[in-house]
Parts: C-alpha cells; structure tokens; sequence
C-alpha cells in the first residue's frame, strides 16, 4: 500500500512537469521575436525555466510523502513507517531537491550566462565568410563566461568555509525540530545553503519589485482589457483612411506643382495636417497588424484566437484574479504579524514560528485539502502559476533595467534572445523567492508538516505507540514547539521547510533580508492595486498609439455591441464593412481646412 502510495504521487508529479514543459514552451514562443529566433537559446530558456517550476511545485510532494506516514485521524504512525522507511523517503526527497537546486543554480549562473555570450559573439558577416567557426565563436563566449565560473567557485568555497551562527544559547535550540537541523548538517550540504541562500535573498528583493507589480496589475490588466477593439476592423478602416490620405496629398501636390512662391497658407496647412494624420494612421496600421499576428508564426496566431475566444471571459477571470491576490495579500500579511510578533527566536532564526496563533484561512485550506492527495496539489500548482505570470507581467510592466534606465523591454512577439535570457534569470531567482514566500508566509504550517497530527498522550514505553481512540482533544497538530516524545516520534518535517530553516539558523543575515522584504513586497502590491484601480495599466509602451488614437478606442469600446462584434470579427478574422472611420477622417480634415 506504500509503495502504490508514494508511486501515484510521484506520478502525479510527472504530469505536472510535462505540463510546465507545455507552459515554458509556450511562454518561450510566444515572447520571442520571429525574425530573431535561436535555437539554442529557445531549448536553454525552456529547460531553465521547467527546472524552476519544477523545483517549486515539488513542495506538495514533499508534504504529501512525508505526512503518508502518519493517520492524521488517530495521531500515530501507520503499521509500515518504520523510521528507516521514513528516512528512505527524506532520503529520497534530498536527493531531487538538491538536484534540482544545483540544476537551478548552475542554470543561472553559468548556462544561461554562457547562451547570451555565445548568441552576442555571432556575427553574420563573418560567419558567411568563414572567419567565424564554431571554435572561436565558443572560446569568445567562455572567456566571458570565466568570470561566472569563478563566482560559482568563490560562492560555494565561502559557504564551505563561513562560519556559521554561534548564537545557539536559545532555550528553543533545544527542542528536538532545531537538534534534527543542526545535527543533520555538512560541509557540502552548508555550501550548497550558502549559495542558494544568496541567490534566494537576491531573488527575493526582485520579487519585491517584479511580483508585486505585476500581482496587482494582472487582474486589472484582465478587467480593463477585457474590451478590446477588433483588429480586423482597425485594419480595414485605416487602409481606408490612409489611402485617401495620401491622395490628397497628392492632388494638393499635383495641384501646385511649378508654383515658384509655394504652397499657399490654406494648402500648406492641409498638408502639414495630412501629414501628421498619416503618420497617426501608419502607426495604428501596425498596431493592428500586430494585434492579429501578422508577420508571427502559427503559435502566435493561434493565440490571438484564443484570446479573442475568450475575451468574455476576461472581466470574470480579472474579478476573480483580484479576489485571489487580496485573499493571498491578507495571509502573508497575517502570517507576517504573526511571525515578527510570535517568533520564538525571532532574527536568529529567520523568525521561525514554531505555531500559528493567528488563524491564516490559506493554511487551514492547505492543510485540510491536503489530506485528500492531490487537490492539495492542485491549488498549490494554480496559486505558483499565478504568482509565475504576476511575474512576468511585472517585467513586461516595468522593463529589464539598470537602476532608471531601461536596458530591454519584454513584449509578446517581440522580445529579443538576449532580452529573452535575462527574463528568464530574473524568473529563475523571483521562482526562488516564490518557494520562500509560499512555504513561509502563505501556507506555513502546511509547508513544514502538512496535515500531521500526534496523540499527545504519556507514553509507558518509548517505542509505543499512544492510543487518543478516546481522547480525541488530545490529537494536536505538529508544530516545531513540540517538545513530547510523541511528537517525536511521529511528526516528520518536510524537506523543503528543514532547508529553509537550516539556511535562516546558519545565515541568519539571509533569514532577515528574506524575511523583511516581504513587508515591501506587500506595500509595493498595496500602492501598485490602489494605483492601477484608476488608472489602465499600459503594459507594452510600443503598443501605444498618440491620445487621438486612445480617445478613439475609447470611443469604439463604449459600445457593447462593438465589443461582442469586435470579439466575433477577431475570431473570424473578417471586417465588418464600415465606412464610419473614413468619414471621420474626412471631417477632421475639413475642419483643419476650416481653420
């Protein structure tokens, strides 16, 4: 029964990755830019960024092993739990997680580093003449790449060698959750934590910035999106527009053409008026070009049909995003109060909090739903996502950028590899700071013990089992503060939350950045939602036409029935025949001429 357990959940973790390798594919294709396509650089990014989800969404495994253990209604452990079987399974889980961890480190320091160099080291001309061979262009890529190399090494030599916090007088280090952390340490383990621990606090300020962003501005960016103007239409019309444009422009040239003092006053108005229309018109002929995925590949286009299916569906989903990220607001920020008013070793610790004692509704959920495998797994797996695309949407909001200045902008279609290969370093150490804040913040108690209970009842032998069949007010949940021996015996840590904790205990300068940032990542939200309630957030710059062409579409979306009519001429691809834009682009000029 074990075994067929612990296999239906490892493989239900396998379909999870399949499905990340879908959402990275797709994420990967439909950012990139078409006419710049690499091939190396599409299978590093997917393969990146499947390492780091992956490396997320092994938490409910890891809860989901650990807590089969034991019989949440009875508080004891099952028949077949020996405690050689339940170091088998940490075993187990040690050896994924810090294989994933390496493979995410080494991914985001080295590989990726290296893909960038050797796209940048690519030089057409040369390559076509053959003063570039494959050999050169790898040695320029590495000698680059050396510096990486070198603080790879100088990171995992410092956490081999740092000292580590000498401040164990505590009363709580004696309780038996800090005696397993400390007793269980090594050299190489402590390395690999120091240099994960880095990483984690770095990722976790840009999440601060990134996440935050783009956790209030997704559900709003959904509602106020939600009517969007038909592409096809737009398309049509200013084709329209445009040709008698520029027909004008020509009969007014033909028109003076010879005339040695020039255009008069009246024309040379009307011309200079053309002209700035054609320019607007130019401008929204792409926009709408683009909109319909002209010029992109089939993925993209295919995409832009979905969207347009689902369009509807925006206000909705947008309502019920915000509702969300409100809700998850309100835990971590329960969790935090908690954690800095409760903790029972506060900065030394990482602001362990050993037990919850204000009620956190994300925990209780997890918790409960957690002792019926996977739904767990499967609230876990939509509330990671949306914390992933919050992220992206915070880099595609406020751009790659070097303090002020904006180095690359991230846009559906047209993202660059090298634009491509930063995003998706920065979405490697953000996944990282993702896994701190939901093991620690959204779903504590849930990350550390899952839903395991123990019958806190005394014991006549050490090995025996208690018996709470008739006192069942004394099945306790785990905590870290338990200090029975039943507690011993039965309640088993994730190894993810024994991880974190050893990295925040060791380090505790890596346990107060990651913790304190979140109180920046919850104010950032907080400003970021209030703003973005009155104002529409303006996701892509480029896509932006001048504010005629704004007051326009807000004039086209003001209609219900052009939405829906948009919504259908999207799907098919057809223009519903309309003169209207043409004659509005008549009226403007005539009154440009009346002036």
């Amino acid at each position: 029964m074990a075994l067929i357990q612990s296999t239906l959940i490892w493989v239900v973790y396998a379909i999870v990755v399949v499905l990340v390798v879908a959402i990275s594919s797709i994420f990967v294709y439909l950012y990139q830019a078409s006419n710049e396509r690499s091939a190396i650089v599409t299978i590093v990014s997917i393969f990146t960024l499947t390492s780091l989800l992956a490396t997320v969404l092994l938490l409910p495994v890891d809860v989901a092993l650990v807590s089969s253990t034991t019989s949440s209604k009875h508080g004891t452990r099952k028949d077949w739990a020996t405690q050689n079987e339940v170091d088998s399974i940490k075993l187990t889980l040690r050896i994924v997680y810090y294989t994933l961890f390496s493979l995410d480190a080494l991914l985001c320091l080295l590989l990726v580093p290296f893909t960038y160099f050797w796209h940048e080291e690519y030089d057409e001309v040369a390559s076509e003449e053959g003063q570039q061979t494959i050999g050169s262009r790898f040695w320029g890529a590495f000698k680059y790449t050396i510096a990486f190399i070198a603080l790879v090494i100088i990171l995992f030599l410092v956490g081999f060698f740092v000292p580590i916090a000498k401040d164990r007088k505590g009363a709580h280090y004696d309780l038996d959750f800090f005696k397993h952390i400390l007793e269980d340490e090594n050299h190489g383990e402590r390395a690999l934590t120091f240099a994960l621990g880095l990483l984690i606090s770095i990722g976790t300020l840009i999440y601060a910035l990134y996440t935050a962003a783009g956790f209030a501005l997704l559900p709003v960016a959904l509602i106020k999106s939600a009517p969007a103007i038909s592409a096809p239409t737009l398309s049509a019309n200013t084709a329209s527009e445009l040709e008698q444009n520029r027909e004008r422009q020509r009969q007014l040239e033909m028109r003076n053409e010879g005339r040695e003092d020039g255009l008069p006053a009246k024309d040379r108005r009307e011309l200079d008026a053309l002209v700035r229309e054609e320019r607007t018109l130019v401008r929204r002929e792409r926009l709408a070009a683009e909109a319909s995925g002209e010029g992109h590949g089939w993925l993209l286009r295919a995409w832009t049909k979905t969207e347009a299916v689902f369009r509807p569906l925006k206000l909705l989903g947008g309502i019920l995003l915000m509702l969300v990220a409100i809700f998850v607001w309100v835990c971590m920020l329960i969790t935090f109060i908690d954690k800095a008013k409760n903790s029972i070793c506060k900065s030394h610790c990482g602001y362990v909090l050993g037990h919850n004692k204000i009620f956190n509704p994300m925990n209780w959920i997890f918790v409960k739903s957690a002792k019926i495998f996977p739904i767990d797994y499967v609230i876990f797996l939509l509330l990671v996502l949306f914390f992933f695309f919050s992220s992206v949407v915070g880099i595609a909001s406020i751009g790659i950028r070097f303090l002020w200045l904006k180095i690359f902008q991230i846009r559906k279609g047209h993202t660059s590899p090298q634009a491509l290969l930063l995003a998706t370093i920065l979405l490697t150490l953000m996944a990282l700071a993702i896994q701190y804040s939901v093991a620690m913040l959204v779903a504590p108690q849930y990350a550390h013990y899952g839903p395991q209970t123990f019958c806190d009842r005394p014991l006549r032998h050490p090995d025996d089992q208690p018996d709470c069949t008739n006192h069942t007010k004394a099945i306790k949940p785990c905590s870290e503060v338990s200090t029975s021996q039943a507690a011993a015996n039965v309640c088993t840590a994730s190894v993810l939350s024994t991880f974190i904790d050893s990295m925040t205990i060791n380090f505790s300068f890596f346990g107060d950045v990651t913790f304190w940032a979140q109180i920046a990542f919850l104010a950032i939200y907080f400003i970021v939602f209030l703003l973005s309630l009155f104002r529409t957030p303006k996701l892509d710059a480029y896509q932006l036409d001048q504010d005629l062409e704004e007051d326009e579409e807000e004039g086209l979306l003001a209609s219900t029935g052009r939405r829906f009519g948009a919504t259908w001429q999207d799907i098919t691809g057809k223009a519903r025949k309309s003169t209207g834009g043409a004659v509005r682009g008549r009226e403007s000029i005539d009154r440009d001429e009346e002036e």
